[in-house]
């Protein structure tokens, strides 16, 4: 039961990330600010994960914060909410919704290599999982420069001719959509410049984790020192008063759907997966997020699909799936040894209870006796 909840949470997971891409493509092209949107969406959570964090985590399992912890989380939220999403929001402004949802997939390759170069994982080329990972990791990463820098000679033509829902709050045609070649670069670059932020986060998180396990309140905390940085920011970006007003619109609903269900719902089962079934898992439907988005975009916003596009996509999944293979590999090999260990030392304690009882039977049975 606890396996199909499981699949059916990360499923649920990655909805709700397909549907955040989309509303923030839309919200973005109508003229929501980011800066104004990261305020908005961190100071939500934070009013709503609050009073749980104080409820069900007790001071025992909420240590005391000393200077050092405090700087590590002012970094966590520098890295994967300051510069991760700004940077991630303006390279979306540049591209599509299915190419930031293509992006995605480098993770995985990125936080294994940054995990590599800072000395946090071995590899072991003589292992086939040792050369697994290292070729997918180059697969991925070919893959989205592919994606990145080539589009290809052949493009191919969406389903509708006018798209169902205009992004732009003014009228426009299909061409609107079409990003050209330097945007297109630029917005992928920056989406995955933004990645290598994400990644970083991920691997500066568990260092954090194991200083303060508390995950309600490391959110909160989070959610606090992000809005602060996001609002510094505003002073110098988004004086003015417009773009803070609120109305009854799309920009409002993405930063409540962010707030409330991303920041507030989504973020904690998928930690809840992980903490089941291991990052491997929650890697593995990645992927997902690409489909619902690339064919959400195709039938609502008239978006034409680009031959390199596609090949670009098939090489990061292919990639993806091969790190992930020789992840899933090291885990199994890890658990074989710590049971054999298990054997050993169940061996030990048989030959000692053989030696203290020459009859050969154990304590308990001669107490039965």
């Amino acid at each position: 039961m606890e396996t199909w909840a499981s699949y059916g949470a990360m499923v649920l997971v990655q909805l709700a990330y397909g549907g955040s891409n989309i509303l923030m493509k839309i919200a973005i092209g109508r003229g929501l600010n980011q800066l104004v949107f990261l305020v908005y969406r961190h100071v939500i959570a934070m009013l709503l994960l609050g009073p749980f964090a104080y409820v069900l985590e007790c001071r025992k399992q909420r240590p005391s914060l000393s200077c050092s912890v405090m700087m590590k989380i002012f970094v966590l939220a520098s890295l994967g909410t300051t510069i991760h999403l700004n940077v991630y929001y303006a390279g979306l402004a540049y591209t599509s919704a299915t190419v930031a949802s293509a992006l995605c997939n480098v993770i995985p390759s990125l936080t294994f290599l940054m995990a590599v170069l800072f000395g946090m994982e071995k590899v072991r080329i003589q292992s086939a999982r040792g050369r697994a990972k290292v070729l997918g990791t180059m697969i991925c990463i070919g893959g989205a420069l592919t994606f990145t820098f080539w589009k290809g000679g052949y493009l191919f033509k969406s389903f509708m001719e006018i798209p169902l829902i205009n992004i732009y709050s003014t009228k426009g045609s299909t061409s609107q959509l079409n990003h050209g070649g330097k945007n297109w670069i630029k917005g992928s670059a920056l989406i995955l410049a933004s990645h290598i932020a994400w990644s970083s986060w991920l691997i500066l998180q568990g260092v954090v984790y194991k200083l303060y396990p508390a995950l309600l309140s490391l959110n909160v905390l989070i959610c606090f020192f992000a809005s602060l940085q996001s609002s510094f920011l505003a002073l110098f970006f988004a004086r003015n008063p417009a773009l803070w007003k609120l109305e009854w619109n799309v920009q409002f609903l993405t930063i409540i759907y962010c707030g409330v269900v991303i920041s507030g719902f989504v973020n904690n089962l998928q930690t809840w997966c992980i903490s089941k079934k291991g990052p491997v898992f929650a890697s593995m439907f990645s992927p997902l997020l690409l489909v619902i988005v690339g064919i959400f975009s195709v039938v609502a916003f008239a978006e034409r699909l680009h031959l390199g596009s596609l090949i670009g996509a098939f090489l990061i999944i292919a990639g993806l799936y091969i790190v992930l293979w020789g992840k899933r590999t090291d885990g199994l090999s890890q658990a074989l040894r710590g049971s054999e260990k298990g054997l050993v030392d169940d061996d030990k304690i048989m030959l000692e209870i053989s030696v203290n009882d020459p009859s050969g039977t154990s304590p308990i049975t001669n107490e039965m006796k």
